[in-house]
């Protein structure tokens, strides 16, 4: 799989779309990924092409007819243009910009088609030697398309049929009877590599669910479901990357619970995982499903808000605040009654990093707790202050900033 982090763009036109489909449903973003690998290993790429351009030069020195002649200039052409054409996809992936993947993979194609073409005018020709360099060259190119282009396995096969396919014909201008086994051989290799491409694509995607699940599990907190501090990190880099042009704001609502400790020392640890379980839920369903909620540690929690209208947020931290002040029941037949404190701030007046942001929410969420808590306040410089001379007398109330950050 890449590990470069390029992106390249999926194909556009009815055909190459098919032949890069893997013949069975993926998510848009594995799909992505297949077409990336497209691109990949370019020592393959480079061996196949000197290959067949030197068995073709070879060929077309030996006998020099106006078809081997003709085949070398292909194999010249369609290779110089398979090489520019990556060339300037992985320029334009770097640059984030729409690839020639439609170009790219009808170039593989042709590539193959004269390969095959070779293999057709060697085996018509009588010349045994030049059949033979050409019929190992193509069963070797064989593997290296298999190999390069696995992501894809309806290219694989079309590739490998456009190769080796002019080996029926050819054995029947050939006039060499001992060369009809090819009959039974080429249709055996053909369905095997292709067998062999899709057995392979479905151990490449089944590899990038894996990855992807792992990815998911890594960002999602394992009690309430929620994002974790990392998944709210990259979401707060996703959003301060798509505010880059300053027209679109959003807010960040950092919350801490209220009556958490006595609750969990009365009851028990279970009773406050439920406690938190409750309200991960609550919180999904006070907030819209374009904001993200996060619980970051303990009980702390972070949303962000998906409307940029400040009107929003602070309306969204008061529903928080109701829903959260009203009787919770606990399994077991307990009733608690907590609260809920919030610090809110906007990017970008508060900041235009993750760092600064989770700051200054949890500085106006501190002034929110000394102000008798059950209550929300927004982000401010004497907050940001308060904060630091929080931080300054007690090394508890330190790490929490700190790990907010």
């Amino acid at each position: 799989m890449r590990g470069d982090g390029l992106s390249f763009s999926l194909p556009r036109w009815r055909v190459t779309r098919w032949l890069a489909d893997p013949g069975y449903p993926v998510s848009s973003d594995i799909r992505g990924a297949l077409t990336g690998e497209l691109y990949g290993c370019w020592s393959v790429f480079a061996g196949g092409a000197i290959n067949t351009v030197a068995v073709a030069a070879a060929l077309a020195l030996r006998t020099p007819s106006p078809l081997f002649i003709t085949w070398f200039v292909l194999e010249v052409a369609v290779c110089l243009s398979r090489l520019v054409v990556m060339m300037i996809a992985y320029r334009r992936a770097r640059e984030r910009l729409a690839t020639p993947t439609d170009i790219h993979i009808l170039l593989s194609v042709a590539w193959s088609a004269s390969v095959g073409f070779g293999v057709g005018i060697s085996l018509a020709s009588g010349d045994w030697v030049a059949a033979s360099l050409t019929c190992i060259s193509s069963a070797a190119m064989v593997g290296g398309i298999c190999f390069r282009n696995f992501s894809a396995p309806r290219l694989v096969g079309t590739m490998i049929l456009f190769s080796i396919g002019p080996v029926i014909p050819g054995v029947a201008t050939s006039h060499e009877p001992l060369l009809f086994a090819m009959y039974l051989q080429m249709p055996v290799y053909f369905l095997a590599m292709t067998g062999a491409a899709f057995r392979l694509n479905r151990m490449l995607v089944a590899v990038m669910q894996a990855k992807r699940e792992s990815d998911e599990r890594a960002r999602l907190d394992p009690l309430t479901g929620l994002s974790n501090r990392a998944g709210l990190i990259d979401a707060l880099q996703s959003r301060l990357k798509g505010n880059a042009g300053g027209d679109r704001s959003f807010a960040v609502l950092y919350l801490d619970l209220d009556g958490f400790k006595p609750v969990n020392d009365t009851f028990g640890h279970a009773a406050g995982d439920e406690l938190l379980k409750i309200v991960g839920r609550t919180l999904r369903q006070t907030a819209s499903p374009d904001d993200v909620i996060a619980r970051i540690g303990g009980d702390e929690f972070v949303v962000l808000a998906g409307d940029p209208a400040i009107d929003h947020a602070l309306a969204l931290g008061e529903r928080i605040i109701e829903v959260m002040t009203a009787p919770i029941a606990l399994s077991g037949g307990a009733c608690v009654n907590i609260g809920i404190s919030i610090g809110i701030a906007v990017a970008p007046e508060h900041g235009t990093d993750p760092e600064a942001l989770l700051f200054a929410a949890d500085a106006a969420l501190y002034e929110a707790k000394s102000s008798g808590k059950s209550c929300w306040r927004l982000a401010s410089a004497e907050a940001n202050l308060a904060a630091l001379r929080k931080i300054a007398g007690r090394d508890p109330t330190a790490s929490s900033v700190a790990s907010a950050a």
